[in-house]
């Protein structure tokens, strides 16, 4: 005798739409997770990572931006240069956030969160000349690396070797390649040798 049917729940197709969003973890809270790290010493990693993930976010952006607006006698190649920039920077901004849910903590992704915890400052809406656009991305990324090296020796002492091996290896070491590339950029070196001033006096 076939079972009666008529108890179980009717499967469907139709999609949940308008779920209610209950938050079934607050931000800055920590999920137990078996790692042989303290509590607090992985409290500390994702307060950290937090912070970084939300200025890396902005440079992210900003490279992305500036790519878009980027002009002048170099604009190919500094065009291609930012992107590629940009696209190194999105790959660090996943690595992180996946090591703040490792350590059972909730990575920061919405944009407008972001804007709360960046220190980033926030550039004029509009176009910036070149150089300062450069020197925009080159301070961003200084503000990265101090943020780096800081938590990175806190990280080692605390004994979170792998937030420290994804800052010194992953994040210093590809914003200081960048800074580097950056930098040659505002270097003002001449692509041919200038010609002699006359010396004589008018």
């Amino acid at each position: 005798m076939p079972a009666d049917r008529s108890t179980n729940t009717t499967r469907s197709s139709q999609p949940w739409l308008h779920v209610d969003g209950t938050e079934i973890q607050e931000f800055g809270t920590m999920r137990m997770f078996p790692l042989g790290l303290s509590r607090d010493a992985r409290e500390y990693s994702c307060q950290r990572l937090n912070q970084i993930l939300a200025d890396t976010q902005i440079l992210y952006s900003h490279y992305k931006k500036h790519h878009w607006l980027m002009r002048g006698p170099t604009f190919y190649q500094l065009h291609l240069l930012l992107d590629k920039h940009a696209g190194e920077q999105l790959e660090l901004v996943d690595t992180i956030a996946e090591r703040v849910q490792t350590l059972g903590g909730v990575a920061v992704g919405d944009p407008r969160h972001v804007a709360e915890i960046t220190v980033i400052p926030r550039p004029p809406n509009g176009a910036e000349e070149v150089p300062a656009m450069l020197s925009r991305l080159i301070e961003a990324h200084e503000t990265i690396l101090v943020a780096c090296h800081d938590a990175a020796a806190r990280t080692q002492e605390l004994g979170d070797d792998g937030t420290n091996d994804l800052l010194v290896s992953e994040v210093i070491r590809t914003n200081e390649l960048q800074t580097w590339f950056l930098i040659e950029h505002l270097v003002d070196t001449p692509l041919v040798e200038r010609p002699q001033r006359s010396s004589h006096h008018h």
